[in-house]
C-alpha cells in the first residue's frame, strides 16, 4: 500500500480544490468536522483566500460530503486492489496495517476519514451522512464478494463483511481514545482466526468463477 508516484509531483498537479479536500480530509480526521473551521481548510490547503465558496459554494456542508466521498472512494479502491490480489486473511492484515500505521504516523490522532461524516453529521449535513453511509456499503460488498468467490454462502459472506468493517471502525475509535494500537493488534487477529475458521479448506487461490 504504498504509492511509488513523488509526492512533490502529485502536489504540483494538484488544484486549489483537490488541496482544499485533501486538506479537509486530514482535519476531520485528526479534528472532526464540528472542530474544523473553513479557514482552517483554506489556511492548510494553501489556497487563495475567499475561493472556498467559488469551488463549494454549498460551504461547508458540500465540502464535508465531497471529502467524504473521496475518502471512501480512495479506500474502497485500495480494497478492492487487496480483495483481488491477496487472500481474506491478507487482506484484513494489509487493512489494519494501513489504519495502524496512520494512527502511529498521526501521534492517535487520525481515524478513519469516512467516520467523522457519520458521526458528527446533524440536520444540516444529510447528504454528508448518506455519503458515509454509501462508502461503508460499498466496503462491505467488497469484502463480501470476495469471501463468496473463495466459496462463503452469500448470507455468511454478508455477515463477515459486515464483522470485517464494524470491528476495524471500532478498534480505530478504541485507537485514538486509548492511544494505543491495542484494539486494532487484537481485532486484527480475532478476524483473522474466524475467517480462516469459517473458509473451506481449498487452495489459496481457489476462488469461484463470476458468471459473464
Amino acid at each position: 500500500m504504498t504509492d511509488d508516484t513523488p509526492k512533490n509531483s502529485e502536489a504540483e498537479a494538484e488544484s486549489p480544490r483537490d488541496r482544499m479536500l485533501n486538506s479537509a480530509t486530514e482535519l476531520f480526521q485528526r479534528n472532526g468536522v464540528a472542530a474544523t473551521a473553513l479557514s482552517d481548510i483554506v489556511e492548510r490547503s494553501g489556497a487563495p483566500r475567499g475561493s472556498l465558496y467559488h469551488y463549494f459554494p454549498g460551504g461547508k456542508s458540500q465540502l464535508t460530503a465531497e471529502a467524504t466521498a473521496r475518502a471512501g472512494r480512495q479506500l474502497g479502491a485500495m480494497i478492492s486492489l487487496l480483495t483481488a490480489t491477496r487472500t481474506p486473511a491478507e487482506t484484513i492484515r494489509l487493512m489494519v496495517g494501513h489504519f495502524r500505521q496512520q494512527l502511529i504516523d498521526s501521534d492517535y490522532t487520525a481515524g478513519c476519514p469516512v467516520a467523522p461524516g457519520a458521526l458528527e453529521a446533524g440536520v444540516d449535513g444529510p447528504e454528508v451522512r448518506r455519503t458515509a453511509g454509501e462508502a461503508f456499503t460499498a466496503w462491505e460488498a467488497t469484502v463480501s464478494a470476495a469471501l463468496w468467490q473463495r466459496g462463503l454462502a452469500a448470507g455468511e459472506a454478508n455477515a463477515l463483511a459486515t464483522l470485517v468493517i464494524s470491528a476495524i471502525e471500532g478498534a480505530l475509535v478504541l485507537g485514538k481514545a486509548q492511544q494505543s494500537t491495542r484494539a486494532l493488534d487484537r481485532v486484527e487477529q480475532a478476524l483473522i482466526t474466524h475467517v480462516e475458521s469459517l473458509l473451506p479448506s481449498a487452495a489459496p487461490d481457489a476462488t469461484r468463477a463470476i458468471d459473464a
